[in-house]
């Protein structure tokens, strides 16, 4: 398997797609997920190729998200399964425009009650890292969906023991 990180866009200095036209084959190249969307996939004589973005959430939620399971999947009896979601309420307002699948940062937490709950770790740029060490989890937004008003149902998806998960 060969990683990268960066390059993968469409900008004057993204060269991965070159290359990897000249190496090898591409399977796909753009995903409509947020953060994350350039995310080059192919194969190369003798490996595996993922390009993660080079924003650092964009690339950590990629590796997480993708790279991960795949390595888990290509490794020797792994039963390699998705991560398990829960379906909670948002205590926040979230903002999202449909087109992607989005993985916003949160916070997972009980409430007076004893409920799960799940706020937002603020700003969510794929520049700003501490959104991942203020959460606990991805809130998982289905790709045509709009904003969230404070009190909908959302999925959550717990970080495992990789992002410091619960």
């Amino acid at each position: 398997m060969v990683i990268s990180s960066g390059g993968v866009s469409v900008g004057e200095a993204d060269y991965t797609k070159t290359i990897l036209d000249e190496l090898g084959e591409i399977s796909f190249w753009k995903l409509a997920i947020k953060p994350g969307k350039p995310f080059a996939f192919g194969k190369l004589s003798h490996s595996w190729f993922c390009g993660l973005p080079g924003n650092p959430v964009s690339a950590a939620l990629t590796f997480y998200q993708l790279v991960q399971p795949l390595l888990a999947k290509l490794s020797a009896g792994s039963n390699a399964t998705q991560a398990p979601r829960l379906r909670v309420r948002t205590t926040d307002r979230l903002k999202k425009s449909p087109g992607r699948l989005d993985f916003q940062r949160g916070l997972l937490t009980r409430d007076a009650n004893g409920d799960l709950t799940v706020s937002t770790t603020g700003h969510q740029g794929s520049h700003i890292f501490s959104s991942f060490s203020q959460g606990n989890c991805f809130i998982v937004l289905e790709r045509e969906r709009g904003h969230v008003e404070a009190g909908e149902w959302v999925e959550v998806e717990p970080f495992n023991h990789l992002l410091g998960g619960l």
